[in-house]
């Protein structure tokens, strides 16, 4: 099986040595995103809510370029920097993963790179 490796400009630039995502067979496994807008590469200004949104709408864009969307995501691991924000992020994650939604770990960390609030990761297929 090859892997191939997923890149989109719609979605920030790796911060790091590692890729957006890797598609291995049917199945793409995303590098966790923050709240960076892709354009500026600076933080969604806002909090919780707003970075949530601009992750998800991040990881979306990296699914689409793999021929994959968040109705095809099997698995997410959230990453808060304060547990306290897990029902604001929660909300707006509902707006993403409204029917059949995946599953799900969260977890409180002791901190994200560049500042952020929150960090999401996923597992999709592409059919």
């Amino acid at each position: 099986m090859n892997k191939q490796i997923i890149h989109t400009d719609k979605a920030p630039k790796a911060i790091g040595p590692y890729s957006q995502a890797v598609q291995i067979g049917n199945f793409i496994y995303t590098a966790g995103q923050v709240g960076l807008d892709p354009t500026s590469m600076e933080m969604v200004p806002g909090g919780i809510e707003e970075q949530t949104r601009q992750v998800l709408t991040n990881l979306s864009s990296v699914l689409d370029a793999a021929g994959s969307s968040l109705s095809q995501v099997v698995k997410t691991t959230v990453f808060l920097d304060d547990m306290n924000d897990f029902a604001k992020m929660n909300t707006i994650y509902t707006e993403f993963f409204n029917e059949n939604p995946p599953a799900r770990s969260t977890v409180a960390v002791a901190g994200l790179p560049k500042g952020a609030l929150v960090e999401i990761e996923c597992v999709a297929v592409v059919s």
